[in-house]
């Protein structure tokens, strides 16, 4: 395997003799060791592969991001969380997503990339456990913070890592069943705080069973992880990827989207405790969270496959409003059930639908184009909860917040909409293999 300082050392001769018009060969010591590297990337069998992906899901994004959400309730009851403090954390936790991501975006080697996703499963687990080891704010808005590093990880390099190996063992290029590690950790979670609540755990070991969850996911994620993909030393100029016409408009769409999901995903379960008829229902409503975002992705490649990209994005933005608007209209059971299954519906589908946009489009760099859509996703989730928190806080209830998120998501339906229509989306994305 080359060295860095070998990939450099060639890459710049590479380039003067490419200004000379001569193409700089390649050793052939060099391609036998790339040749080694990509050999030894195929040991795992596709399943382990999955499963490793899976459960760095189900670690980084369901217990050190979203656990928080079935544990907020029994943190304001017992651990005296205020509500303002309870939007303050997860911002904080979606400021440690946006700075994970804004590294990822300027990280080139893909051997300190495997290195720092391996590191985000150990960060992960600390993200979670962590939250049991005091009361005090201070050290929830740190643990937090390292909570939302490791989703960055798992979301981004993780996902890179598992597409990588995909396309050098001759797979399909197809998410699918890797982002299903979402949901099932949704599920898990949910499924988790109720028995948790059965046995009449107390907060921190509550937070200690969660931390459990996520040592055997880190196990089996670091256990059946891809290797690092070999670097190819290649010497021919980089191709630019077409114009972005497209790219602005979808980031202020994303951040519409990142609205939605962050309002739903941090008080779904505290909406529903907050209503005296529906006490104890929170965990049931998480639970149908998770159980409709298993098959979302799949759904909604056949929705984008018949009605195009863009109309099935501002499709699944359109039923996300109705998710929001349902228990803001009415406090009844069947109002916050419902919303919590047409959330789960649509909020993976449309994080997977507008990475896939993305990538498409930016073939020779997808991460950096990801990347950017990410920052307005990032932003939004930084803002939203605290002014949603402070609101609720004024008004005695979380009905502003919603309504809120539902004109939010209607404003990107319409950039969608827009962005269809005056054809800035129509460079010709390219076709995985």
């Amino acid at each position: 395997m080359l060295t860095w300082g070998e990939v450099c050392a060639a890459g710049a001769a590479g380039v003067a003799r490419v200004a000379r018009g001569r193409a700089a060969p390649v050793p052939q010591a060099r391609l036998q060791a790339y040749a080694l590297g990509m050999s030894s990337s195929l040991s795992l069998k596709p399943w382990q592969v999955w499963l490793g992906g899976m459960a760095s899901l189900v670690l980084t994004l369901a217990m050190a991001r979203l656990a928080y959400t079935p544990m907020l309730p029994v943190m304001q009851s017992e651990a005296g969380l205020s509500v303002a403090g309870g939007g303050w954390l997860a911002s904080v936790n979606y400021l440690g997503y946006m700075s994970g991501a804004l590294l990822v975006a300027y990280i080139d080697s893909p051997l300190l990339r495997h290195k720092l996703y391996r590191l985000g499963l150990w960060l992960g687990v600390l993200g979670t456990v962590g939250m049991a080891w005091s009361a005090h704010m201070g050290w929830w808005v740190l643990v937090r913070y390292v909570g939302g590093l490791s989703g960055a990880a798992g979301m981004l390099l993780g996902t890179g890592l598992i597409l990588s190996w995909m396309t050098r063992a001759g797979k399909r290029a197809e998410l699918g069943a890797h982002f299903m590690g979402i949901g099932i950790g949704i599920v898990i979670s949910a499924a988790a705080a109720a028995a948790f609540a059965g046995w009449g755990l107390s907060w921190q070991l509550r937070w200690w069973g969660f931390g459990l969850i996520a040592l055997l996911c880190a196990v089996v994620a670091w256990r059946w992880c891809p290797p690092a993909p070999p670097a190819l030393p290649s010497h021919a100029s980089a191709v630019a990827d077409p114009p972005q016409p497209w790219l602005w408009p979808m980031v202020l769409a994303y951040f519409c989207a990142g609205v939605g999901f962050v309002i739903s995903a941090t008080f779904t379960v505290v909406v529903i405790e907050a209503v005296p008829a529906l006490a104890g229902k929170g965990s049931l409503a998480w639970l149908l969270v998770g159980v409709a975002a298993i098959p979302t992705v799949y759904l909604w490649d056949k929705v984008a496959r018949a009605l195009g990209e863009l109309k099935a994005l501002a499709l699944a933005y359109a039923v996300q409003t109705l998710s929001v608007a349902l228990p803001a209209l009415s406090d009844s059971l069947w109002a916050g059930l419902s919303g919590a299954a047409l959330y789960g519906a649509t909020f993976l589908g449309i994080v997977s639908m507008t990475l896939s946009f993305a990538g498409r489009r930016a073939p020779n760099n997808p991460g950096k184009a990801m990347a950017k859509l990410t920052l307005g996703y990032g932003v939004a989730q930084i803002l939203a909860p605290v002014m949603a928190a402070y609101a609720a806080a004024v008004v005695g209830n979380y009905l502003g917040a919603l309504w809120m998120t539902a004109a939010m998501l209607l404003v990107g339906a319409a950039l969608l909409m827009w962005l269809h229509n005056s054809g800035r989306a129509q460079t010709r994305p390219t076709t995985a293999a």
